[in-house]
This record gives structure tokens, sequence and C-alpha cells, in this order.
């Protein structure tokens, strides 16, 4: 039996319809949800959609039974994550899971002084977690969401063609988000992948001036990468009207990107998936070439 957290997220649902595509009876799933009304969803496809929340343990300890493999979606909160973690850990342990797959962080920095300390030390303490628990894991170093990208690049550059993000000379080698769950459905379905860590990045780092000169390319229009400082860049997003830790979430990307955090590049995902994964440019140009 194998669970997915997360089942109603993006990352979740996705790795559910990946495992089915790739013949997994869906009665030989469980999804996990936190709400009684989304089980529907689930059970008319056939999937075990079970309740539990990583903030109660005895949840949890009830839906992990009988599962042999877990694949832990990194929860979204991230004030209380660290903690949430560690219970699904435990329960995972006490329940007789036998494999976690996890979803963490693709990073080069691994203590205070890096941009997505934020984010990355509960990522950093769930791992310790898992290797201590003594089970069998799978890390999946995930690289950004590809889809994403568009975020940082902007909505509407054609209209002020102007990228403008504090990135400096940074290179990312960012994923989609489908084909990371493609990929964590492989692994969830197949064997020798046990105690194992692996990088969810693409096969070629690309930098927003390389963007900006393929949008230039595509569109015929001149397109130039400015890179502000971060403080500028946040007075930018604070006029967007977006919310302080939305703001707070994307300057740490981009300074990460600008200092190589995310320039990683590897044949690990590409193997697991069974061919090249869509580029960053491609993904560039299916984008930007609807409008």
């Amino acid at each position: 039996m194998i669970l997915v957290t997360g089942a109603n997220g993006h990352f979740g649902r996705a790795t559910i319809h990946a495992l089915i595509n790739k013949g997994t009876a869906p009665q030989n799933i469980k999804a996990l949800i936190r709400k009684a009304e989304d089980k529907a969803y689930w059970e008319n496809q056939g999937v075990n959609a079970v309740l539990g929340d990583y903030n109660d343990y005895d949840s949890l300890i009830s839906a992990f039974g009988g599962v042999s493999k877990l694949l832990l979606v990194s929860s979204n909160d991230l004030q209380n994550r660290t903690t949430q973690q560690y219970k699904a850990v435990r329960a995972a342990k006490e329940a007789g899971v036998q494999h976690i797959v996890y979803t963490s962080l693709q990073r080069k920095t691994e203590d205070s002084s890096s941009p997505l300390w934020a984010v990355a030390d509960s990522h950093l303490n769930t791992e310790k977690f898992i290797l201590e628990s003594g089970l069998n894991y799978t890390i999946l170093k995930n690289n950004l969401y590809l889809d994403l990208l568009p975020a940082f690049v902007g909505e509407h550059v054609f209209d002020n063609n102007t990228i403008y993000v504090p990135a400096g000379d940074g290179k990312i080698s960012a994923v989609l988000r489908s084909e990371m769950a493609e990929a964590a459905a492989q692994i969830l379905i197949s064997e020798g992948h046990e105690n194992k860590m692996y990088d969810f990045v693409n096969d070629q780092s690309v930098s927003y001036k390389d963007i900006a000169e393929f949008l230039s390319k595509i569109s015929g229009k001149s397109i130039q990468y400015i890179s502000p400082s971060s403080e500028e860049y946040m007075v930018i997003l604070t006029g967007f009207g977006l919310p302080k830790e939305m703001i707070h979430i994307f300057t740490a990307f981009a300074v990460a990107q600008a200092q190589g955090e995310l320039d990683k590049t590897s044949s690990d995902f590409a193997t697991i998936l069974g061919r090249k994964p869509t580029s960053v440019l491609q993904h560039i140009e299916t984008v930007y070439s609807r409008g």
C-alpha cells in the first residue's frame, strides 16, 4: 500500500494520478486528506481517502496503518513544519511504514547564512529525523518549480519589456512540478531507491539574462534584464499588494538564485523520469507564446 500526503495539494494530487497512470491499482493507494468533504473526489476514483493532519499524531498513526511506502509531501506551514513533520516521521515508524520518500529542497548552503534558511531549516531537520528513524528513505532535493518561474519573469514582460528580479548572474535548473510528481511516482512503484538522495533538477542551468535573450528572440522585442537590490525588489512587490510572507519568500528565492543556491545540474531526474525533462526555455516559450 502506498500513501501520499497532501493529496489535495498540487504535488500530492499529481503524484496519485501518475501512480494510477503507471498501472497502480487505485485500491492500493491511500490519499491523506484533512477534510471529510474532500473524500468524494478520491473515492470516486477508487482511491482510499483517509483523514489525517500533521498536527494530530493519532490521526497519522491511524492513516499510516498498512502502508509500506509513504510519500511525505512537505507541509506549507513554515512556522510549524518542523514539528509537524517530526510527528509524521515518528508516526510512520510506529505504524510500520517501511520506506519514506520525502520532498525536500535543493540547496548548497546548509546553515543560517543561506538566504533560504527560513525554508531550508525545516527540510534539513526533517531529513535528519528520517535518517535517524532507521527507515528506508529516498530524499528528493527539489529545485524551484518551473511552474513558478513566470512569477519571477513577470506576467507582463512583453508590455514593459523588462525582467526585474534581484537574481544577479545566478542560474537555476528548475523542473516542472508535474514531472517531479511523475518521477516521485516512479520511485514509489520501483525498487533500488532505498537510502538515496536525488537531485530533482534539470540537466541545464539558465540565467535570467539567458531568458531575456530568449524572450527577445521569440517576440521580436528587446527584453532587458535588470537585477535590482533585494530592498528595491521588496518595495516593488509591496506595491503590488502582496502579503508580507509571500514577499519575503519570493525575495529569498531571488537572492538564493543570485548566490547560486539553485544552480545544480544532474542526470538523476532524467534517469528516473525516463526521458529528458521539459527545459526551462521550453516552458518559457510555452507560457509566453500564448499571448
